[in-house]
């Protein structure tokens, strides 16, 4: 095999002819063949492994040949094989065969001397005699560039420039009209630079040029999306660490920007928004119009603005397609293209509820603030969905309009509301734990059933185990009742109650009817009105003798109203705004035979306001009345007292109060109050937490007209961490003024702001 190899080599190394003569023997493609004996003339060639020019075996396709690699094993021919050593002498010279014959014959010995190296005619180059060459003349016509000078990039000399972070600025024309916006848009580059984001004291030039490449695609993406499609930007970066004065050895980087020509609006194609029976008015609330300004920012805020359009006019199905802008740099202009679909005008149909026997298609038009008929607005759609969320029967809740009947002329379909719902659960154990100085503790529990009777039906039983408050009561509270936000509510209760003015052993019967603000619907104008039957054995407490006094037994009526005006921005924690509330209840009091007409009367007033973005003042207001009867008629519970951590801080609950001559606080017929405090944002937890200093100030007389004889003051301060459901409130308060048996200091803790 070695032999066969060997042969096929020197076939290779061979002259041309004769080893063209063989492969055409055994490889040749036929067509070729009968090519080459018609012109009589055949052009040597060599046929190597692998030649795509010349692989191309006879059983090929002759219309397309194969070009396959080839390997030394496919040269060799089978006449090669049969005699190796006749075939590798057919195509070698007579020398060459001799050669193979000697070597053949006689095995080379391992000291046979070498032959003579040929010699080298050609001289080496240091021997050679070359003519010096011409020396060229000067071209005075070729310039060449100043690169401190030409080379450098041009900038804005006199430009606004504003800084973005320590090593960042924006340079701008010196003339306004050039970018109008470069306030905003200075403010939004920073908030989305890498720069600024990462900038830190230690960066090196060739991180900061990183980021500046990256930033500059950044500004000219914004750029575009402000209208300027043919502004440039120049990016300079400098290390600064030059002999300068004003060298700080920090890398910066300056970006000038030469906005060019604001383009303009175009050609506006809004597809099929003319169909629309509302179509002017709708159209107007696109705002856009041949030659306004160009800005990405307005096609999203009027994309808004006309989705909120078709929704709140009529057109439940309307779909806008995705906005497309066509720059022309010719004429500065952009064609905005926005298809819209109206898809008909519609009214309100029916609510139909998909759970009938949880939450009825009936209760559930009840809620809606829309009626059959009606225009469709989507906002009326969210708000019914909100409010079947409020009830607290449901974990979610899908509303979906369908069309019963379609559009005809100027007509307008009709839809039906579909509601799907999936129930929450119904049961609720709750608890809470308070503590005041004058309080003492106070732990509440109660155990509610949402929808025991359907719909939104519920029961509710609560206990109180205090220091000084002990009760135990049942509660039936119909939500929705006969319209929307109504709340039908009777309470049963029996309660002790021990404070620094009077025990009370007391039986009530409550029942009112009311709409009033709650945590997902805070109402401007909010009401109340009910009757409460009363039983109830007190007495007065005189601490200084240690007298007990018995028990006088008051059965009262009465009929309690409120109205509320409220304008703040938040229930549990406003910041602006103000709330007024008066209270009025006529009431019929019977004592030992004898009965008594009198009417309680109050008025509450707030105010709200922020100074700055870290404090908010608020301050608030009470005047208090009882005219109608004296004194002694009215029973100790339903007389006005002042103090505690609703009141005047720093005393105890309801410790403030006219003293008889025996020291017993007796309460009065009226009363004024007042409250000041600064809620002062801190920036612990993430700006969560405040701090409030305060000061209250509380009078309480035995007339029917509120005075300042015996006014009481309280200072002090507290900390509010606010949470997502509502601030936590922990104050800390000292009588200015105490009175006997008043102590050095009262504690509060409780959820919400004091007022």
């Amino acid at each position: 095999m070695l032999t066969i190899i060997a042969a096929a080599l020197a076939a290779v190394a061979a002259p041309q002819g004769a080893v063209a003569q063989d492969a055409a023997a055994n490889t040749a493609d036929p067509a070729t063949d009968q090519d080459a004996a018609a012109t009589g003339a055949v052009e040597p060639t060599v046929q190597l492994p692998g030649d795509p020019a010349t692989d191309n075996p006879a059983t090929d396709n002759p219309a397309r040949p194969r070009r396959t690699p080839r390997t030394l094993q496919d040269l060799i021919p089978d006449s090669a094989v049969d005699d190796p050593e006749a075939w590798a002498q057919q195509g070698a010279p007579q020398e060459a065969r001799a050669d193979a014959d000697a070597i053949a014959g006689e095995s080379l010995a391992a000291d046979s001397p070498l032959d003579d190296a040929p010699q080298i005619a050609i001289p080496w180059p240091d021997e050679l005699d070359l003519p010096q060459l011409a020396p060229l003349e000067p071209d005075d016509t070729i310039q060449f560039a100043d690169l401190d000078e030409d080379m450098q990039a041009p900038t804005l000399e006199n430009g606004d420039v504003r800084s973005v972070a320590g090593n960042l600025k924006l340079a701008f024309p010196k003339d306004e009209a050039a970018f109008p916006k470069r306030g905003e848009f200075t403010d939004r580059f920073r908030s989305l630079s890498t720069i600024a984001e990462l900038n830190k004291d230690g960066d090196n030039l060739a991180q900061l040029a990183a980021r500046a490449k990256s930033d500059e695609e950044l500004l000219a993406t914004l750029l575009r999306v402000y209208g300027y499609y043919d502004a440039q930007i120049i990016r300079t970066v400098e290390d600064n660490s030059g002999d300068s004065p004003t060298a700080d050895g920090k890398a910066q980087v300056r970006f000038d920007i030469i906005p060019g020509q604001h383009y303009r609006f175009g050609a506006i194609d809004m597809g099929d928004l003319a169909t629309a029976p509302d179509a002017e008015t709708l159209r107007k609330a696109f705002e856009i119009q041949t030659g306004d300004p160009m800005s990405s920012d307005k096609i999203v805020e009027e994309q808004a603005d006309l989705d909120t359009a078709l929704g709140e006019t009529g057109y439940p199905f309307a779909a806008i397609n995705a906005p497309s802008l066509l720059i022309d740099h010719d004429r500065v202009e952009g064609d905005l293209t926005m298809p819209v679909r109206p898809n008909g005008k519609f009214v309100f149909g029916e609510v139909v509820s998909k759970m009938p026997d949880f939450l009825s298609s009936r209760h559930l038009e009840k809620i809606a603030r829309f009626d059959r008929g009606d225009v469709y607005q989507r906002s009326l759609s969210t708000d019914l969905r909100r409010a079947i969320v409020a009830t607290g029967l449901v974990s979610t809740v899908t509303i979906t309009p369908r069309a019963v009947t379609q559009p005809e002329g100027d007509a307008p379909g009709t839809v039906a509301m579909d509601v799907e719902m999936t129930p929450a659960k119904l049961r609720t154990i709750a608890g809470s734990i308070g503590y005041g100085t004058g309080e003492g503790v106070r732990v509440e529990a109660s155990w509610e059933h949402r929808n025991l009777f359907p719909p939104e039906g519920m029961l509710r039983v609560r206990g109180i185990a205090g220091t000084r408050e002990q009760l135990l009561g049942v509660t039936f509270r119909k939500n929705n009742f006969n319209g929307r936000d109504k709340v039908l509510t009777v309470d049963a209760y029996g309660s002790t109650i021990d404070t620094d003015a009077y025990d009370a052993n007391t039986l009530s019967l409550i029942g009112s009817l009311e709409k009033t603000s709650t945590l997902l619907f805070q109402k401007p104008f909010s009401w109340s009105i009910g009757m409460a039957l009363v039983a109830t054995k007190e007495r007065l407490k005189i601490p200084e003798l240690g007298l007990v006094i018995p028990l006088d037994t008051y059965f009262i009526a009465a009929i309690p109203g409120m109205v509320e005006f409220d304008t703040s921005d938040d229930l549990l924690n406003p910041t602006k705004g103000f709330r007024i509330a008066g209270q009025l209840s006529p009431e019929v009091s019977s004592r030992n035979g004898v009965q008594s007409f009198y009417v309680r009367s109050q008025v509450d007033a707030a105010i709200y306001k922020s100074v700055g973005s870290r404090v908010i003042l608020a301050a608030r207001g009470r005047v208090g009345s009882i005219p109608g009867a004296p004194l002694d008629e009215i029973a100790p519970s339903r007389r006005f007292y002042a103090g505690g951590g609703g009141s005047v801080r720093g005393y105890g609950y309801d410790a403030i109060g006219p003293r008889d001559e025996f020291g017993a606080n007796t309460g009065g017929r009226s009363l004024v109050e007042a409250s000041f405090e600064a809620r002062i944002k801190t920036g612990f937890f993430g700006g969560a937490l405040q701090v409030v200093p305060f000061v209250d100030a509380g009078s309480v007389s035995q007339s029917v007209t509120p005075t300042l004889e015996d006014i009481r003051v309280g200072a002090g301060i507290g900390v509010r961490y606010l949470t997502g459901f509502g601030p936590l409130r922990f104050d800390v308060a000292t009588p200015l003024n105490p009175e006997p048996g008043d102590g050095p200091v009262a504690v509060y803790v409780s959820l919400g702001q004091a007022f």
